[in-house]
């Protein structure tokens, strides 16, 4: 099994999870998340006074799957997301040892699956 985390742009969340879910990945977790890259904040101004906004709002999705379903799951991911300008975000992948399904105590795939 694999967790993936990407981190995009929120108004492409809807993108990113109508792809996700045409490949029948049924669950994910969603977090409200600020930070910066390459783009390092932004600076705007309002009425005549500037303010400096030095984390950008992004949207966190995190899947857990199989392994068949990485690259998939990656591909559409990052079709969905991605506008061509910068600060369209970063996926990560990393191994998973192990998951249990609380409810029913299901472990590894299993537990995962819908």
């Amino acid at each position: 099994m694999k967790k993936i985390e990407a981190i995009i742009k929120p108004f492409k969340l809807d993108e990113v999870r109508d792809a996700l879910a045409s490949l029948g990945v049924g669950g994910m977790t969603i977090s409200e998340v600020e930070g910066f890259g390459r783009q390092k904040g932004r600076t705007e101004f309002d009425r005549g006074s500037e303010y400096s906004f030095q984390f950008m709002p992004k949207v966190k999705v995190e899947i857990v799957i199989d392994d068949d379903l990485v690259e998939p799951v990656l591909d559409a991911i990052v079709k969905a997301a991605r506008t061509g300008k910068i600060g369209d975000g970063k996926v990560f992948v990393s191994g998973v040892i192990d998951a249990i399904r609380i409810r029913t105590a299901e472990k590894g795939s299993l537990a995962v699956d819908e």
